[in-house]
């Protein structure tokens, strides 16, 4: 069953984006996530498309989204699955046309929702014709578009930088007799960003998408743009940085400190050329995600501060986590804030790139869905927007993905120690009784639709009190319904050991938001300050009642108050 309506919030939302575009829609914004090879298939494929996204667009209108972001969906030999460009201008055959996307970016507008797509600027797919014909000679001109280096004097590669996907990021093409870069997989080769020729053919991509509607961009391994020129060799990570959850040595490219290969100075100056083309249409938004297991959040503070650089980013803070503490929390809202407060995150627990938070966090927890309710309250009231990534709303744990099904070309090569991204990356399910959930009517989709997944299905959870689904959409009308969680600033509270609380304040309101991230029930004696407050019950019942000044929360339980 197709869900057709929308909410009041989403109608006023496009009354008010028709009569005076707002500038500042991005603070504070909810950005619902699609993977379109997994989202709805229209033409019966087994791939999903952009008929088939705007066939949908009605579920993320109603849960109360502000804004849409698709990955790619750009003309590409698919080796990473779109991250591998080989048309920036276009649209693959396998998701439709061109036409097809303005189709959706209208029925987005329609239902109040802004359109955000996925750029991957720092490499192109090697069958780009930029690639194609730089790899031809040292003199064609286009030869110094990418990045070429000598090999050391006994054939070696130029120096010790290593791919994100294993082994050196340097790959002999023997008809340049040169070594080109490539931090990812070898045909993605990177593009070079100290020519302003390279720089000004990406805004002119950027420019051809602003033209055509879209609303923003979430930029796709931001850090990347730019190398060291000198081709500096990394230095070994210090061992005060080792991080078993977030930066694992079991990845040899964890061992080294990437002061060189990414994380330069240099493209401050490209994200200032890039926010000046933003500025100049009427209200063009940026996300950026910062590819960085160490320093990721001082790197975010730094690309969104000034107002002249990226609006919002973020990293992998939460996104590789287990199931947090307040010193996995805390600490990184307070690292991100430190030295100022015009910086900007864009939050998540969930994306295509890792396992689902409802398997890192909840699973085999007898309470799960009480834990997957305290992660959206909490995700919902950091500082900052916040991205949701599709089926997140419905609690869909990481899929189990058999090694011959295994599409992702990451899974392929490390498995089973590394098993992949395909485990979140399976279909949507929208109808329990359908064929592969009412993903596809094809005998077999891209990828297989867990079993396990078909009793989650929208279908099952819309206007089903007590479900996920309704309560992320209670959730987000609360959230709409106080600027303060938004928009507002944020002063942390030491209430106990094992509880994060936080108050979020804008124009006189002001909230108390408290988490018990144990697993026991809490009694919490509220400070005096907040003698009298009262608990909302607007955000659906988490699990707290409030007698007096004392506090109760269930395990895994949360809370709003607002002074009277």
């Amino acid at each position: 069953m197709l869900d057709v309506h929308t909410t009041p919030a989403a109608s006023e939302s496009a009354e008010t984006s028709a009569a005076a575009p707002d500038r500042d829609w991005w603070r504070g914004a909810v950005i619902y996530q699609v993977y379109p090879r997994s989202f709805q298939d229209s033409d019966g494929d087994g791939v999903g498309d952009l008929p088939g996204i705007a066939r949908r667009l009605p579920h993320v209108a109603a849960l109360g989204a502000d804004a849409l972001w698709i990955s790619p969906f750009f003309p590409s030999p698919m080796d990473d699955f779109g991250y591998d460009v080989s048309d920036y201008r276009g649209v693959d055959p396998v998701f439709g046309t061109l036409a097809d996307f303005d189709a959706l970016v209208a029925e987005a507008h329609r239902l109040g929702l802004k359109v955000m797509i996925d750029l991957v600027l720092s490499h192109s797919s090697d069958q780009h014709p930029w690639f194609v014909e730089s790899r031809k000679d040292r003199t064609n001109p286009k030869a110094d578009w990418y990045v070429w280096a000598d090999a050391k004097d006994d054939g070696s590669p130029p120096n010790n930088w290593m791919s994100n996907f294993g082994g050196s990021s340097w790959e002999w093409d023997a008809g340049r007799q040169q070594y080109y870069l490539h931090n990812f997989l070898i045909s993605q080769p990177d593009l070079n960003f100290h020519n302003p020729a390279v720089q000004d053919a990406m805004l002119d991509v950027v420019r051809f998408w602003l033209d055509r509607g879209v609303d923003g961009f979430r930029l796709d391994t931001v850090n990347f743009y730019f190398h060291d020129a000198a081709l500096r060799d990394n230095p070994p990570l210090h061992p005060d940085h080792w991080n078993e959850r977030t930066a694992p040595r079991d990845r040899p490219y964890n061992r080294q400190d990437h002061v060189f290969d990414k994380n330069r100075p240099e493209n401050l100056g490209f994200l200032r050329r890039f926010r000046a083309l933003l500025d100049a249409y009427p209200a063009a938004a940026a996300v950026g995600e910062v590819g960085e297991l160490i320093r990721g959040v001082e790197l975010m503070r730094e690309y969104t501060s000034g107002g002249d650089r990226l609006h919002m980013s973020y990293a992998f803070d939460f996104l590789n986590t287990e199931l947090p503490v307040i010193d996995d929390i805390r600490p990184v809202i307070e690292r991100f804030l430190d030295g100022g407060t015009d910086a900007w995150a864009c939050w998540a627990f969930s994306n295509h790139d890792v396992v689902r938070h409802a398997t890192r966090w909840a699973e085999g927890q007898e309470d799960r869905d009480a834990v997957l309710r305290l992660a959206a309250a909490l995700l919902l009231s950091l500082r900052g927007s916040v991205c949701l990534y599709q089926g997140e709303e419905l609690g869909l744990p990481e899929a189990e993905i058999a090694f011959e099904d295994i599409v992702d070309p990451w899974g392929k090569r490390f498995w089973p120690t590394i098993r992949g991204r395909d485990g979140c990356r399976t279909p949507m399910v929208w109808e329990a009784d359908a064929p592969n959930g009412g993903f596809s009517d094809a005998s077999r989709p891209w990828l297989p639709v867990p079993r396990e997944h078909l009793a989650l299905a929208v279908d099952r959870q819309r206007g089903t009190q007590g479900s996920l689904l309704e309560a992320y959409r209670r959730l987000l009308l609360f959230r709409r319904g106080h600027p303060a969680l938004a928009k507002g600033d944020i002063a942390f509270r030491d209430l106990g050991a094992d509880c994060l609380a936080f108050t979020r304040s804008r124009d006189g309101d002001t909230l108390l938001c408290v988490f018990n991230l144990s697993r026991q029930a809490a009694e919490i004696a509220l400070p005096d300050d907040w003698r009298g407050a009262r608990l909302l019950r607007e955000a659906g019942d988490l699990g707290s009642s409030l007698e007096g000044p004392c506090l109760s929360l269930r395990r895994h339980g949360a809370a709003f108050l607002q002074l009277r």
